[in-house]
């Protein structure tokens, strides 16, 4: 091999790694530590974020940008040990008293016991549509993506890629939709001891603080709100210059129908439209959908 050729060996793979650094994603750049008076840290250059709570106060952060349809993932290590009493939540929401949002908390318990993951949509000011999960894994020992998939039909909640709830825009039953309002991602660690384990039964262990939770490998691919335009071309499509507009148009193919049963089968643990002593008046009507 000439030295020319050695050298163009070497660098190749030294260019692939530049240019894959270059796009890495800088919580520098996308999030702001909105409160916790230095409890919030940005670390690793930018690459990861933390939460801390202790018995003076939790933390939280937002993103920069709001967004109006998009495929949003983060990846999440939560807090180990014995985490009864804390709850991270992680989310979409809007402003207002009519306010969308999409919710994953999870509900911190006792050493050796499950995490909960708490799921619900809100529209308009309206939610009462929890669902709860156990996971299939230990949340704690390692890095896991949740994501959310938000397009003007449909909302899928997914983890490690696997689906585990569907919410269907079913506006001509009736039932409001999030489709109009400019979210932003927000994230809290903080104290609920008088309701998140065991209903306030089991309450916060101060001599394990502080809690910490961690967050790397934000990606959105979403249509960005500015000044009251949207990055995509119109409601109807979006803009070319997306890195990948699969998901404006995205549903769930047969395979990813069959894992989302699987999780809700083995793994669901409420599900508000199986609770009819809560709507006396009868279910919302999007429970009796297929």
């Amino acid at each position: 091999m000439s030295s020319s050729a050695f050298k163009f060996t070497l660098l190749v793979p030294l260019m692939v790694a530049c240019l894959m650094a270059s796009s890495a994603r800088n919580f520098h750049n996308d999030f702001d530590i909105t409160w916790g008076d230095g409890r919030g840290k940005i670390v690793n250059n930018g690459e990861v974020l933390t939460l801390s709570l202790d018995k003076a106060s939790g933390s939280g952060f937002q993103s920069k940008n709001e967004y109006l349809f998009g495929k949003i993932d983060m990846q999440l290590k939560l807090v180990p040990g014995n985490s009864a009493g804390t709850v991270t939540a992680y989310y979409l929401s809007s402003k207002g008293s009519t306010w969308d949002e999409i919710d994953f908390e999870f509900l911190g318990n006792l050493s050796g016991d499950p995490y909960i993951l708490h799921t619900n949509v809100f529209s308009q000011g309206k939610g009462n549509r929890e669902q709860q999960f156990y996971l299939w894994f230990d949340p704690t020992a390692d890095f896991h993506t949740y994501s959310i998939l938000w397009n003007p039909q449909r909302i899928i909640f997914s983890v490690d890629g696997t689906p585990i709830r569907e919410f269907k825009n079913m506006e001509s039953f009736g039932v409001p939709f999030p489709k109009n309002q400019p979210m932003r991602i927000y994230s809290s660690l903080w104290n609920a001891d008088d309701w998140a384990t065991r209903g306030g039964l089991v309450k916060t262990d101060w001599t394990q603080a502080p809690f910490t939770a961690s967050y790397r490998n934000f990606n959105a691919d979403a249509c960005v709100w500015s000044n009251g335009a949207s990055s995509c071309k119109s409601n109807a499509s979006p803009s070319s210059a997306s890195t990948n507009s699969a998901w404006f148009s995205q549903e769930m193919d047969s395979a990813k129908q069959q894992r989302l049963k699987w999780v809700q089968k083995n793994y669901m643990i409420y599900n508000y439209c199986n609770d009819a002593k809560r709507f006396p008046q009868g279910l919302p009507p999007e429970c009796n959908m297929s």
